[in-house]
């Protein structure tokens, strides 16, 4: 990896870097097709896709009850380490919770109300694999909002880990299913025989798992289309190179198709990441999977003439994952609005928000940080505006409304009005 500078960045290469695409089209055909075969063979075709795609052979699609009986089988430090990061991330979640209100605008009783959706899904990266803490961020934003129902898909294994299936349990999930993959989103969007049908699905997962978000949409409400992982790292001269190579390099172990970006103007801290880089890579157990992110075209180190020209970058890059490491963070961070959770000082690694602090991991990728924010409390929420209007009240907008409705064209509207106040009524 070398040290590239922002000023020199070309069209293709800027493209690279700010036009990052989650990969859904290539699948789109494919994943149109599971997801008619799951609406018209409901089981029978998750069973079919489950032996296809994750070659098990699935007997029972619910499985709630290994869930409950999940603790069981993993290790105490481990069950203690999921119970505490659940009570973090619940009590985040309680803070985002939204109050009704009422009140009087010049004799107008107007205010909003919030009500959660009645039932939600939410998918879970799984399998032989272990990713409990993906379980938690879906599952408890849903339950802090109210939501009656929350349903749980994971991949099928001949053993689903216990890891997972216990932090299903502990965030409260009242189904769980073993299916996995687009054929997942479609049965929790449109229902089976044993699935029943959400109103909102959520969570993330591979481009399979985007591409059937992307087309049930409308169907259902769905968080947002999220992409490979990503990282940008905005550091000045204070920073630790050893800790910004260290960040870079947990977030490309997550996938080859992973951004990691650090953008620093100081031209002695930018070599010094990239050799701290090149000495970590080496020390982990992934080095295929972090040198294939590394070798990302949205990947590199960057110079920036400035900590002007670094924040406009980031602006720019609109990062799922921003991390703030320099003497005056605060004020950077002032000057960056485009980022899907932010991380600020060198004892804030993104590992921190991954698992355990409270915040929620199930972020915006692609520079849709730019208009939608994470997964919270608000995703499984609506809101309904109120309104009472006393005789006076009207009468003072009876000459505004009647005005515009007459000149829209809709005579009926301002009738409406007047017949609130004829006096033969």
């Amino acid at each position: 990896m070398n040290v590239r500078e922002v000023a020199d960045l070309g069209p293709a290469e800027r493209r690279a870097l700010f036009e990052r695409e989650a990969g859904v089209e290539a699948v789109r055909e494919d994943v149109r097709e599971i997801i008619e075969r799951v609406r018209s063979d409901g089981d029978v075709a998750l069973r079919e896709f489950s032996a296809e795609f994750d070659d098990v052979e699935v007997g029972n699609v619910e499985i709630t009850d290994q869930a409950e009986r999940a603790r069981d089988r993993v290790d105490d430090e481990l069950l203690a380490a999921i119970e505490t990061a659940a009570e973090n991330i619940r009590a985040f979640h309680e803070r985002q919770h939204p109050e009704d209100w009422r009140e009087d605008f010049d004799g107008r009783e107007l205010g909003r109300r919030y009500r959660p959706v009645e039932s939600a899904g939410v998918y879970a990266p799984g399998g032989t694999a272990a990713y409990p803490s993906s379980a938690l961020m879906g599952i408890i934003p849903a339950k802090v909002a109210g939501v009656e129902h929350v349903a749980v898909a994971t991949p099928p294994a001949e053993s689903i880990n216990p890891a997972t299936l216990a932090a299903i349990d502990v965030a409260g999930a009242d189904a769980v299913y073993q299916v996995g993959g687009a054929q997942a989103i479609a049965a929790l969007a449109y229902g089976t025989e044993t699935v029943t049908s959400v109103d909102t699905v959520v969570g993330p997962g591979n481009r399979w798992v985007t591409a059937a978000k992307a087309e049930v949409q409308g169907e259902v409400e769905i968080d947002f289309l999220a992409g490979p992982s990503e990282l940008l790292v905005v550091a000045d001269e204070t920073a630790d190179p050893e800790l910004v190579a260290a960040d870079l390099v947990a977030q490309a172990e997550h996938d080859t198709d992973a951004s990691v970006v650090a953008v620093t103007d100081d031209a002695d801290l930018a070599d010094a990441v990239v050799a701290a880089i090149d000495r970590q890579v080496g020390e982990r157990d992934r080095e295929a999977v972090i040198r294939g992110a590394l070798d990302n075209d949205a990947s590199g180190v960057f110079l920036a003439r400035s900590m002007s020209e670094a924040t406009l970058f980031a602006e720019e890059y609109a990062a799922e994952h921003l991390s703030i490491q320099a003497a005056d963070d605060e004020a950077l961070l002032d000057r960056i609005d485009s980022a899907g959770s932010v991380f600020l000082g060198s004892y804030t690694p993104v590992a921190a928000g991954d698992y355990a602090s409270g915040t929620n991991h199930v972020l915006p990728t692609g520079g849709k940080a730019r208009f939608v924010g994470g997964l919270s409390v608000d995703t499984f929420l609506r809101s309904t505006t109120v309104q009472r209007l006393p005789e006076g009240a009207l009468a003072d907008l009876r000459e505004t409304i009647t005005t515009m409705a007459t000149a829209e064209g809709l005579e009926a509207h301002a009738e409406s009005v007047e017949k609130r106040f004829d006096s033969d009524t």
